[in-house]
């Protein structure tokens, strides 16, 4: 069943997205270093099994397996000339899934950033970086994407160049940044920063937010910044599975289901309209999450001493914009209203 992501928002206060995609596909046999696309062809049952995992724990939305199928960051593997094949192998096989459900669920096409620095500060020019993202797009469309969805994006030119690929497709979109610098992105965006880029693009999303990052907490903390905004549009929040930790020569994520099941409503409560889960997030964080979602009444927007005290403290002090209300045993000083 086709359905759009716009029609779900139009009938749910939230929807449930899905969780991770490395870490799924790493317990599955993904060497470190191997490009995960590649299994769009090669192992498709395990693709399919990636999918279905999101599904069945109760995502309402889930991204493809394209994260990296751009020509720039494929060209490390010698593929950069199946960039379009890849994102639409990834997409058809999502299309499978989301047809054999028996509820509507988007499929949307994940973006992932080209991994090149834009000019000025690099060598990656607007009219390159907007020839791979409509590329990828085109990919996506092709194979039956709902939606296209960047990722982790840090530079605000890299967002605006998918922006205008994805209005080449003609397709809409939704677009995360990753804050993980002390509430900032790597390129220096703030949550405020953010939201005013996006009303400012010609073409602009259906949703944005933040994903990946640091820990929960500090994405929940990026979330509050938006809110206090009063932005109309919805807001994404896709936050990891715990803080990341050097485990017996592999990369684990601390969150239990009961911790993403807590996050999921203080999400919801402070203002987020589609929640899911980045790395470290399994099905079994889905579904306790989608639990929580479903059974605890909407409450009150969260303050940042709540949301410490509920999922863990923040890793810095201030969200990026000067407020340093954010560290839980330091006098408040001004919190942003909200």
């Amino acid at each position: 069943m086709r359905t759009s992501l716009q029609t779900l928002l139009d009938q749910r206060d939230w929807l449930l997205a899905d969780g991770a995609t490395g870490t799924n596909l790493f317990n599955m046999g993904l060497a470190s270093g191997d490009p995960p696309e590649f299994w769009n062809e090669t192992e498709t049952d395990k693709i399919r099994a990636l999918y279905s995992g999101a599904v069945d724990a109760g995502s309402d939305l889930f991204l493809t397996n394209t994260f990296g199928s751009n020509a720039s960051r494929l060209a490390l593997h010698k593929a950069e000339k199946r960039a379009f094949e890849l994102s639409r192998l990834g997409a058809e096989l999502a299309r499978e899934i989301a047809d054999k459900a028996e509820r509507p669920v988007v499929v949307a096409g994940s973006v992932g950033p080209t991994g090149e620095i834009m000019e000025p500060v690099g060598t990656l020019s607007h009219t390159r970086a907007v020839e791979m993202f409509h590329e990828q797009a085109e990919g996506l469309k092709a194979g039956g994407a709902d939606v296209l969805w960047v990722e982790t994006i840090s530079a605000p030119e890299e967002f605006r160049a998918a922006a205008e690929a994805f209005g080449l497709a003609d397709m809409p979109w939704c677009g995360t940044m990753s804050f993980d610098t002390a509430g900032r992105t790597m390129m220096g965006v703030t949550s405020e920063g953010m939201a005013e880029m996006i009303e400012s693009l010609p073409n602009p999303p259906l949703a944005f937010g933040a994903n990946c990052g640091t820990g929960a907490s500090d994405l929940l903390r990026t979330v509050l910044g938006f809110s206090a905004i009063g932005t109309e549009r919805a807001l994404i929040a896709k936050g990891n599975a715990g803080i990341p930790k050097y485990v017996e020569g592999h990369i684990h994520y601390d969150g239990t289901p009961e911790l993403m099941a807590r996050y999921a409503v203080l999400a919801r409560n402070a203002g987020a309209r589609i929640i899911g889960g980045c790395c470290g997030t399994m099905p079994e964080h889905l579904r306790a999450m989608r639990e929580a979602l479903e059974t605890s009444p909407h409450g009150e927007r969260p303050t940042l001493e709540e949301i410490a005290a509920e999922i863990g403290p923040f890793s810095s002090d201030g969200d990026g914009t000067g407020d340093q209300s954010a560290a839980p045993k330091r006098e408040r000083r001004g919190r942003r209203r909200g």
